[in-house]
């Protein structure tokens, strides 16, 4: 079988590209939604209570935790931490289910950011 010389298109120029070849666009990852985790205020969970939730499950030292129960005690409420979906779901209703435990009617929400 003989070799042909390549064909040159006019509006190649003989630079070798076709124009008929795109390039792909990255597609643009997004990051996923974020969820403020949000303690609420009651009259009957003692404050020693919402401290140890908060040094329990979201980690805080006793001065940190101590600070934020004061917020949702003044406030009403105060936002905890923030997080994916999937670990601010976790995260209520494992101080839900504390809560309930320990007969307490502590209230833990999530909200997107």
């Amino acid at each position: 079988m003989p070799l042909r010389p390549m064909m040159t298109s006019e509006n190649d120029n003989g630079t070798g590209s076709d124009p008929s070849i795109l390039t792909k666009a990255k597609p643009r990852t997004q990051r996923p939604p974020l969820y403020k985790v949000l303690l609420l205020n009651d009259d009957y969970t003692p404050m020693e209570f919402v401290v140890h939730i908060l040094e329990r499950f979201f980690g805080m030292n006793h001065a940190q935790a101590f600070e934020i129960m004061l917020t949702v005690h003044k406030k009403g409420l105060a936002v905890v931490g923030v997080f994916s979906f999937e670990v601010a779901e976790t995260k209520v209703a494992q101080v839900m289910d504390f809560a309930r435990r320990h007969q307490h009617p502590l209230q833990c929400t999530m909200e997107k950011e």
